[in-house]
């Protein structure tokens, strides 16, 4: 098997698509908003750290070695920054499926512009991407074109917009601007194996519907396009190119939640948490998959855990002047 195609059948065997699975995918998507769109940075008017942990296909046996179930580790940081005019964000993840790991760092700036009664995010990042492609067993022994021990790192970028109220969110995202290429070469050989990392646009909204004075429904939506092809290919939005997210959350008290939601042709996932703390800063979320169609090459289980703080919103600097009729005159 020549090493070109080692990358593109690692991931279609664990994915049933070889462009499903290049970005790692989060069921919390709708706590996730720093990872998905830099023009999220600071929109909150404060502080979040989140982190996310998921384990996909959990117990996956595929015929190469070191498994096949995806894990992945994120860390996410945003702030506003009120001298800047908008907020500073990071991100940080490990992606491993199998021999194949990617670890991945954004850091990204948000413009915020008052758009009637919410915030307009505008925001752009810079990437970078390190990829290690592991040990294979070539089915020739001594084939020159099988890497071994590779890797391969990166710069890219991406861009976004970001609107936030009180009841809406929608956000629309484009990373891997540059679609760069990544080389690993062999043991044996300066030929090498090759990938191209796929530009992805997301898009993703929720409404907050007060159902009662405490409780609140959130429907909530998330579509990830692979964007193959360059610019001005006819297939270059296709819809089996695209993932189809929708669900539902209901919340209590500003403190419990759980929901459900749908993944197309893949999975029904249900979600729960619970917020903790003073002023509810700590939130801790657990999210389960049942791979209930397209059940080729994947387990039927995925499990997800998310734990989040957010910090207290900037207090004014100076306490305003109190003005009474009796200084008026």
């Amino acid at each position: 098997m020549k090493g070109t195609l080692i990358a593109t059948l690692l991931l279609s065997a664990v994915t049933g698509t070889a462009l499903a699975q290049q970005q790692p995918q989060f069921s919390h998507y709708g706590f996730n908003g720093m990872y998905l769109n830099p023009a999220y940075a600071g929109i909150k008017g404060q502080g979040e750290i989140t982190t996310i942990g998921r384990d996909q296909y959990v117990g996956y046996n595929a015929s190469f070695d070191d498994g096949g179930s995806p894990l992945t580790f994120m860390l996410s940081a945003s702030l506003p920054v009120q001298v800047l005019g908008g907020g500073i964000g990071v991100v940080a993840y490990r992606d491993k499926i199998a021999q194949w790991s990617t670890t991945n760092t954004q850091l990204s700036y948000s413009k915020h512009i008052k758009v009637g009664e919410g915030k307009l995010g505008i925001g752009v990042q810079g990437i970078f991407n390190y990829i290690s492609q592991g040990s294979y067993r070539p089915n020739e022994e001594g084939d020159p074109n099988v890497p071994q021990q590779g890797s391969d790192h990166k710069f890219d970028a991406g861009a976004g917009v970001w609107y936030e109220s009180d009841k809406l969110y929608a956000g629309l995202s484009v990373n891997n601007l540059l679609r760069t290429g990544y080389s690993f070469n062999s043991v044996l050989n300066t030929s090498s194996a090759s990938i191209l990392n796929e530009n992805h646009a997301y898009f993703t909204a929720g409404y907050n519907i007060e159902a009662t004075s405490s409780v609140v429904i959130t429907p909530t939506v998330l579509v990830k396009m692979v964007m193959p092809g360059k610019f001005g290919d006819d297939g270059k939005f296709t819809f089996k190119n695209n993932s189809y997210e929708g669900g539902v959350r209901a919340t209590f008290n500003d403190r419990f939640w759980g929901g459900l939601a749908y993944r197309y042709d893949e999975s029904i996932t249900g979600l729960a948490g619970l917020s903790f703390a003073k002023d509810n800063a700590f939130r801790l979320g657990l999210a389960y998959d049942f791979i209930a169609f397209n059940q080729d090459a994947r387990a039927l289980s995925s499990y997800e855990v998310m734990l989040s703080y957010r910090l207290p919103k900037p207090g004014m600097a100076t306490r305003p002047a109190i003005r009474t009729p009796r200084y008026s005159f």
